[in-house]
């Protein structure tokens, strides 16, 4: 039986943060939260229709990930925000660990993307949120 693009990104997801797959072939990222997703986006990546594994997703990757067009998603850990978000643009999705938040590093407070994009559940709209947030971090 052939794997299917989900599994494939499953399996490949040790060593990395995130692993994109697509027809058996891979995009990987060793960076932490947002950044893989920006980056793939920055760089003109044609994701539509992709699978993703992730070790954290939370409401603002999720969003990322409806404006990318990803078909469905493996999160190791997935928040209650981020679930929300698949669930109503129709993402296929499957979890090891259900948060109710995603935490900042340092884990004092919720993470500062996902507090950004609290108040939004347009995709175009998260994007330029997180732009200028991770513009301000810098």
């Amino acid at each position: 039986m052939q794997m299917t693009d989900l599994q494939i990104a499953k399996n490949n997801l040790s060593g990395h943060t995130i692993c994109l797959c697509k027809n058996g072939e891979c995009l990987y990222s060793e960076k932490k939260g947002i950044a893989p997703m920006m980056d793939f986006i920055a760089s003109g990546a044609n994701l539509e229709g992709y699978s993703v594994a992730d070790l954290v997703v939370g409401k603002a990757t999720a969003l990322l990930f409806v404006k990318c067009g990803i078909k469905n998603v493996f999160a190791k850990t997935l928040s209650e925000n981020g679930k929300k978000i698949l669930e109503r643009f129709g993402i296929d999705y499957e979890y090891e660990t259900l948060a109710e938040k995603i935490i900042n590093r340092a884990g004092t407070d919720i993470c500062p993307m996902e507090k950004a994009v609290a108040n939004t559940d347009d995709p175009e709209e998260a994007f330029l949120i997180l732009e200028n947030a991770l513009k301000k971090i810098k």
